[in-house]
Order: C-alpha cells, then structure tokens, then sequence
C-alpha cells in the first residue's frame, strides 16, 4: 500500500514537472516570435483574400495554433493603428487592409515610431538623435516631407 502511494506520488510530480516543462516552452516560443511577426503575418493573409475576412477566416488561413482571441485582438490592433478597416459582418468584424500591404505596413511602423517618441523623457532629444542618424538621402527625404507640410 505504501508502495502503491509513492508510485501515484511520483507519477503525479511527473506530470507536474512535464506540464510546467510545457508552459515554459511555451512561453519562450512566444518570446522568440519576432517583434510585429504576428501582425505581418495577418496582413499577409488579409492582403491574399478576396474580400473581407473574419478573424475566424483569418486564424484558418494563418494554419497556426492560436488562440481566435490572439488574431482577434491583432486585427484590432492593426484597425487602431490604420492598418486595416473592419466592417459588421453578421455579428463578427470583417476586416480588410487600408491600400495596398505597402501602405498598411507602413501605418503599424509610423505608429510604432510614434509611440516610441511619446516614450522618450525628452521629445526635442529624441527627434535630434533620430535625425542624427538618418543617413544623407534620408535627412533629404524628411527635409522634403517636412517642407511639403508646412508649405
């Protein structure tokens, strides 16, 4: 009997042990996906359809073991950030890039940009290093851009 106990003991921990083994697993493997990976990956399939998709639709066709609430929070993620336009279907969201998948990628980084500036202590600071490093032809292409605004 006492036996019998420390057997169910051990195959207990064992499971214990393999299911944390899992859930670290992972949750590396979320950490290594790529910053913005997922949202690339979401345009790419909105940017092969031949309409609207549902995140439902949009899961299938990413053939990936996620959860529906990850895609459906990605797409609205890319809707806030102008990526994408979403309109009611039935009593889902159907969504749809904004352009072409140039321009919608484009919308994520100029967001992503943005909010990095709006983290910076010093913004006046933050905009004099990134025109620092810009190289020739880019400090040109802002200096264009920002004569056009104003003009």
């Amino acid at each position: 009997m006492a036996n019998e106990r420390v057997a169910n003991e051990r195959v207990a921990n064992e499971r214990v042990a393999n299911e944390r083994v899992a859930k670290e697993h992972s949750m590396a493997g979320e950490r290594a996906r790529a910053k913005g990976g997922l949202e690339h990956e979401v345009l790419a399939a909105l940017s092969a359809a031949d309409g609207p998709r549902t995140p439902q639709q949009v899961l299938a066709e990413l053939d990936r073991d996620l959860a529906y609430t990850t895609v459906m929070t990605t797409l609205s993620r890319l809707h806030a950030k102008g990526a994408v336009d979403r309109t009611m279907m039935g009593r889902a969201y159907a969504y749809s890039l904004v352009g072409t998948p140039e321009t919608a990628g484009n919308s994520v980084a100029a967001r992503r940009m943005v909010k990095l500036l709006d983290a910076g202590t010093d913004r006046a600071s933050v905009l004099a290093r990134f025109v620092e490093d810009l190289s020739p032809q880019d400090d040109a292409m802002l200096r264009e851009l920002l004569q056009g605004k104003d003009g």
